[in-house]
This record gives structure tokens, C-alpha cells and sequence, in this order.
């Protein structure tokens, strides 16, 4: 079987806020989709191990942010490389707070959508929430950025816990960052090397 099939699928690139007991988390899904117009309703996939996905079955409540494609990479590796168990997310970047308390992103995004949870399935890897949309806005009119686009122009990384993620066959000497995937070509990592997509240091890095 050709996993990379699943390459040829289309999605989009979105961050898919949550807050629970006062803490907020986020984290980059490509997994948003609408089934119904009347009434709104969407779907979205996100990692069981995420602390989004525990503070949504917690809360019930989830935000949406569309992102760009002229959002900055900072953001992406922000939202889809570091966790939120360790870091603020929402300390470093715009944001607004919805009807349901639930911060999203007013920049780098062109809509947003305030969601509550009506079913949660387990499929594996991932939590797939059932939503219903209660509020929705147009932010701006840059070009939602694809996935395909975040891979090709922007040369993005795909997050280790995506539900597209695959593990890929290093054809080159060199050290895999455990966090993202980033791989430094070359026979030895200097010391004080900062991974440049999720900014961890050389002590995370495994050689390849």
C-alpha cells in the first residue's frame, strides 16, 4: 500500500484554540472540515496526547483560526511544534477572546469560528469532535493557505502527532530533532545549535 496517496488529498492549515481551568492551548490541525450549512456544523481531528484535545473533551468548547498563507512561520512552529503544557502560547501573539471564552488568533488568520462540541469519537491516534458552530467572522482577505502551499512554498514541516504525519527514511548522515523531525545535515551538531522550525536545543537532537 502507497501511503503517499494521501499526499494527493487537499486540506487547510488552521489552530484550533481551547481553554480549560484558565490555562488556553492551541495547536496546528489540518483536519477542520464542514459536513452541514443548516445547521453549521464541523469536524476536527486533533491528537489524543495534545493538551487541546484533553482541554476540549474537558470544556466542550473549541475556537478555529484560517490561516494565511503570509502567516508567519513563527506561528506555525509556535502552534505545531511546541506544547502548550510548557508554554503560553497565546503570550506571544494577537488575540481576541470569543462568546465562549476561548482565544483566537487576529492575525496571520482571514476567519474564525466559535464551535461546541456535540459528539467526540476515538479513532486511534486522534479525537474527531463533532461541533456545532454558534459564531463565525471574515478577519481579513489574504489567501488561505493550503497545505500543499505550506509544503511546497513555505517548505513547512508536517508535526509528528498530525494526523498526516509519516515517518520518512533519512537518505543522509546527519541529526533528526525528536521534537519536530527537523534533520541537520552533517557529521557532527555544534553545541549550541537551535532547531530553526521548533526551537529546541542540540540536546533533543538524535543521530541519524
Amino acid at each position: 500500500m502507497d501511503l503517499t496517496a494521501f499526499f494527493k488529498l487537499n486540506y487547510g492549515l488552521y489552530v484550533i484554540p481551547a481553554m480549560d481551568g484558565g490555562r488556553a492551548s492551541g495547536c496546528v490541525v489540518n483536519t477542520l472540515v464542514q459536513v452541514t450549512a443548516e445547521p453549521a456544523r464541523v469536524t476536527v481531528a486533533v491528537n489524543k496526547e495534545n493538551a487541546t484535545a484533553q482541554a476540549i473533551q474537558n470544556t466542550g468548547f473549541f475556537a478555529a483560526s484560517v490561516l494565511t498563507e503570509d502567516v508567519p512561520m513563527d506561528v506555525i512552529s509556535l502552534f505545531g511544534f511546541r506544547t502548550s503544557r510548557e508554554v503560553d502560547k497565546f503570550s506571544e501573539v494577537p488575540y481576541q477572546i470569543d462568546d465562549h471564552g476561548v482565544p483566537y488568533l487576529c492575525e496571520g488568520t482571514n476567519a474564525r469560528f466559535a464551535c461546541k462540541v456535540l459528539e467526540c469519537w476515538d479513532v486511534g491516534t486522534h479525537l474527531l469532535f463533532l461541533a456545532e458552530v454558534t459564531d463565525c467572522e471574515v478577519l481579513g482577505t489574504g489567501h488561505s493557505m493550503s497545505y500543499a502551499y505550506y509544503h511546497t512554498v513555505k517548505k513547512g514541516l508536517t508535526p509528528p502527532k498530525a494526523s498526516s504525519y509519516q515517518k520518512s527514511t533519512p537518505k543522509t548522515t546527519g541529526w533528526r530533532c525528536t521534537i519536530c523531525g527537523y534533520i541537520y545535515e552533517g557529521e557532527e551538531l555544534p553545541p549550541d545549535f537551535v532547531c530553526p522550525v521548533c526551537k529546541q536545543p542540540a540536546s533533543v537532537f538524535e543521530k541519524i
